[in-house]
């Protein structure tokens, strides 16, 4: 039997900005998350980041929650953490052997007034969380009556774990589509098709773009550009390739001044703009040793700003993704989910209504799209 001797990521997430809202603190509550080991290990360690924290946060109470027992979590010996503004902190590795296909409850409490800025919004079936008034951290079965669910994750960024030196993560990246459903339906494939050595990480932020970002209240949680994201998210344990699917958002947001003073035509990027971003992951990723699988944009054709200029865009950008040798392999996407009629629009049973975000049944298809090899 192979020694654990890897630390592989088993869950994750992008840390991005918190719609700003009057009542953003939060004080006296317990936020749980469920987290499904892909491996068997023998150590967990967790990260909490508060990278787009403007203030400090304390935790004052962290548990993992597994097969009937509560265990502590420390950081450099303490049970409390306080988590400078920017700043990530890294668990004390928690002794813990646990079976792939495992269920661990990760529970955390903010005691005091605490700034909740950093915070990712995903979804599927294996995302989901709730929070609860009080210090629920030791306390298995959480009332309906004294907690929330929520698909907001906050502070939470990573899980791995001590490992065989077999097992390895693929991360996704991107914006709000790989923020929903796909990357947990190309997990679900791994656990049901036996591909029993991978895991897969999600790093995506709804409303992110690959070259701008806003600077205003009102549009500051469409997340950070990719110059201030990338490097910070992909770096993951354990992890060796990456897939990009991003690009979209710079597109379709620009709406012109007369419309939206925060949205002007001038953040519209050429296609050498866009793909100048793009091969700006390519050499970080590359640098990380990582391989580089990049997801062509999908079909936006209905969507409420789409034009043909946008179309055009979206399919010279797509062109070099189908066409570049600076890349491992391009998963076509658009043509998994586009109609065969249409083919700037979606297929109709793979469009969720807004003729922008994928269907249940289109992520399905989006995870099928992964070849095989990149999973064993």
């Amino acid at each position: 039997m192979e020694q654990n001797t890897k630390w592989v990521s088993v869950w994750g997430n992008a840390v991005s900005v918190a719609e700003n809202r009057p009542e953003r603190y939060a004080k006296d509550i317990t936020l749980r998350y469920p987290v499904i080991t892909s491996f068997s290990c023998s150590a967990v360690r967790l990260t909490f980041d508060n990278y787009c924290g403007t203030e400090p946060i304390t935790l004052d109470k962290t548990t993992v929650f597994y097969d009937g027992n509560f265990y502590p979590v420390f950081f450099g010996g303490n049970r409390d953490v306080t988590i400078p503004a920017g700043e990530n902190v890294v668990s004390d590795p928690l002794e813990l052997h646990v079976h792939a296909g495992q269920l661990l409850q990760i529970s955390f409490y903010l005691k005091d007034f605490t700034l909740m800025r950093s915070v990712v919004y995903t979804c599927g079936p294996l995302s989901e969380g709730l929070y609860a008034n009080g210090d629920q951290t030791e306390n298995p079965d959480i009332s309906i009556h004294t907690s929330r669910k929520t698909q907001l994750c906050y502070f939470l960024c990573n899980v791995a774990v001590l490992t065989a030196p077999a097992n390895r993560a693929i991360v996704c990246y991107g914006d709000s589509i790989t923020a929903q459903n796909w990357p947990d339906e190309l997990a679900v494939r791994c656990f049901t098709e036996g591909y029993e050595h991978t895991a897969i990480i999600r790093r995506a932020t709804s409303g992110s773009r690959i070259l701008r970002e806003y600077n205003c209240l009102l549009y500051e949680s469409y997340g950070l550009s990719g110059e201030h994201r990338f490097h910070h998210e992909v770096p993951t344990d354990g992890a060796d390739t990456v897939i990009i699917q991003q690009g979209i958002n710079d597109i379709i947001h620009p709406v012109g001044v007369e419309n939206n003073v925060f949205r002007p035509m001038s953040d519209l990027p050429t296609v050498e703009q866009l793909i100048d971003g793009l091969k700006s992951y390519i050499a970080k990723a590359k640098s990380y040793g990582y391989k580089v699988y990049v997801g062509t944009l999908l079909p936006m054709g209905g969507w409420r700003t789409d034009a043909p200029f946008r179309q055009e865009l979206r399919h010279a950008y797509n062109n070099f993704i189908r066409t570049t040798n600076l890349i491992d392999g391009c998963i076509d996407f658009d043509k998994a989910l586009r109609d065969p009629v249409q083919p700037d629009y979606f297929f109709p049973e793979y469009d969720s209504g807004d003729h922008l975000h994928p269907s249940v049944k289109g992520y399905q298809r989006m995870a099928q799209e992964i070849p095989s090899h990149l999973l064993k």
